[in-house]
This record gives structure tokens, C-alpha cells and sequence, in this order.
């Protein structure tokens, strides 16, 4: 019996991992990000690119020079909450994630997601 494939990554898997990032980022930020991209650097590194993700109480914080307090919230956040990003990656894709490195920066304001991807699976013979 064979093992199911994994999907081809294109630019219609690429937008719906996108979708899923931005969705998450709602659901627990309460508010989208401005802007957002994913693309997939050579074959098993994925990377969404969010910006324009800080709350109203984050750029407040910021604005007072406490910009280490969120970036260090939310790491602390991207860390319990990593499971539910690196479980929406691994469904779209078919593939296992190896590791997961999620990042906030100040000016400008970004958030990186990265995923390094296990091989694809193939169909067996």
C-alpha cells in the first residue's frame, strides 16, 4: 500500500497557508495583519511574512519605549501557541514540520513565521 503524496507547494497552497497565518493572527490578537505573504524558499523552507501585526496596546508600549516587553510577550505567546501554527502548516501541506522559529520586530513592524519543512512524501512502489 502506498503512502498518500503530499501535496504540491504552489501559489495556491502558498496563499491558503497565508489564510490560515492570518486567520490564527485574528483569532488571537483580535485584529488582522495589515499585510502578509508566504513563499517557500527552496524546498523545505517556508516563510509567512506578517506586518502591520501590533495591537493598539502593543504600539502604546512601544510608543513608551517597552518595546522589548512585547516582543518578549510575544515570543512567549508564539512559544505555547506554536502546536496550533505548526498543526495548520503540516494539514495544507502534507508534510511534517521540523521546526518552527517565529519572530516580532519593531520598525517595521513584522512578524516572521518559519517553518522547515521534513521531506515530502512520495508514493512508494
Amino acid at each position: 500500500m502506498s503512502a498518500p503524496q503530499s501535496p504540491t507547494i504552489d501559489d495556491e497552497l502558498l496563499a491558503a497557508v497565508t489564510r490560515s497565518m492570518v486567520a490564527l493572527h485574528e483569532r488571537y490578537h483580535h485584529r488582522k495583519p495589515v499585510t502578509a505573504k508566504t513563499q517557500l524558499l527552496g524546498d523545505d523552507l517556508l516563510v509567512c511574512v506578517l506586518g502591520g501585526v501590533y495591537t493598539d496596546v502593543e504600539k502604546t508600549l512601544i510608543e513608551l519605549q517597552h518595546s522589548t516587553t512585547v516582543q518578549e510577550t510575544r515570543s512567549e505567546f508564539q512559544t505555547a501557541m506554536q502546536h496550533k501554527f505548526v498543526d495548520e502548516v503540516e494539514r495544507l501541506t502534507g508534510r511534517s514540520v521540523l521546526a518552527f522559529i517565529s519572530n516580532s520586530h519593531v520598525g517595521p513592524d513584522l512578524e516572521i513565521e518559519l517553518f522547515m519543512l521534513g521531506p515530502a512524501r512520495r508514493d512508494s512502489p
